[in-house]
């Protein structure tokens, strides 16, 4: 199965409820603002994603029209998400801060190394 962003969740089977506020808000700060545009299009990929492949939308199909009606700059969009993952990162270590265990990767890195360093300015 190939994953399409913003739909499917690994705990919520049915629609994550917190799309469904996130899609509440995209609507109505477009009404407010006077842009559906967002809405419209996000509602329209939704519909057929669900009809085609029966998956429900999570909390990031939203996100980014709801971020882009309040005025954040697109480069921001990453942090802002980043920044609502602190407190649940924070509750993690703490958890296992009594225990004192290493836990060890259970991966191992095989992709290119030694790579020179290009400034994000430069990169195409």
């Amino acid at each position: 199965h190939e994953r399409i962003m913003g739909f499917g969740h690994r705990v919520y089977k049915v629609e994550d409820p917190r799309a469904t506020i996130l899609r509440d808000w995209s609507r109505r700060m477009g009404e407010t603002k006077g842009d559906l545009h967002y809405y419209e299009i996000l509602r329209a990929v939704e519909e057929v994603v669900h009809r085609e492949k029966g998956l429900y939308p999570n909390v990031d199909l939203y996100s980014g029209s709801v971020y882009t009606l309040i005025g954040f700059p697109h480069d921001l969009f990453t942090p802002i998400f980043a920044a609502s993952r602190v407190v649940g990162w924070t509750a993690h270590v703490l958890e296992e801060y009594d225990d004192l265990r290493l836990i060890r990767p259970t991966a191992k890195y095989v992709g290119p190394v030694d790579l020179p360093y290009v400034p994000i300015a430069q990169r195409g």
